[in-house]
């Protein structure tokens, strides 16, 4: 996953968190919901970066930028730096989504379970495609690309999803923005430019599965070529 712009803190004092703190924030709170689920109430920060599969030195320094949550010899309540952390990344309140491009991937997305326990709400579906204007996918009716604007307006979305081919990613990036989207997660294979002031990240698993097969290829010793082939 690549981060285009940098994504803000949600009470937008742009306090100077680094992007890959940001981006470990969410697995923290997926470790800290299993330990409470565990019925755990407090735990060292050993223990939590077990959790999250980090080197503790790193968990303390990337919980350091938001405050300190921490009891010397006692360790991180719980429930009080999950509730720091949800409220830091904006999941103490929900957050509508539309979704742009409704074929299998825009699809799936729309009906993963994941997202409502998150504060994601998926409130929109749009497409250019006639067929599949009018249908309904996961209990919301597929709505054409034309009323993208007033959707948005409407409804007052500010992430926009784009799950489109390649081809048409760009202008349909460039509508969010035009209709007042900050936020938007590009699945599409291309890369989109945005002005200052909107966040993009961008998903690739065709590249994430090209780097599964990288390493992969590293752990039997093999390669497709050899040096000889590569000079040639």
């Amino acid at each position: 996953m690549t981060i285009l712009r940098s994504p803000r803190l949600a009470d937008g004092s742009g306090r100077g968190i680094p992007d890959a703190t940001v981006a470990r924030l969410p697995v923290y709170l997926r470790a800290l919901n299993s330990l409470a689920e565990q019925g755990v109430l407090s735990c060292a920060s050993n223990e939590l970066a077990e959790q999250a599969g980090v080197n503790p030195a790193k968990l303390r320094k990337d919980l350091s930028y938001l405050g300190s949550y921490g009891t010397r010899g006692v360790g991180y309540d719980v429930e009080y730096l999950r509730y720091q952390i949800a409220r830091e990344m904006g999941q103490t309140q929900d957050w509508d989504v539309v979704i742009v491009g409704v074929g299998n991937l825009g699809s799936a997305l729309s009906a993963y379970q994941g997202f409502s326990a998150r504060g994601i709400r998926v409130a929109a579906l749009v497409d250019a495609d006639p067929q599949r204007v009018g249908t309904v996918v996961s209990d919301i009716v597929v709505s054409p690309v034309d009323e993208l604007e007033a959707i948005v307006a409407e409804r007052r979305i500010a992430i926009g999803v784009i799950a489109t081919p390649g081809t048409a990613a760009q202008e349909v990036a460039d509508r969010l923005v035009a209709a007042g989207i900050t936020s938007i997660l590009n699945f599409a294979p291309a890369i989109v430019q945005v002005p200052d002031g909107v966040d993009v990240r961008k998903v690739d698993l065709s590249i994430e599965l090209q780097i599964l097969a990288y390493h992969e290829q590293r752990k039997t010793g093999t390669t497709s070529t050899t040096s000889k082939e590569v000079i040639a």
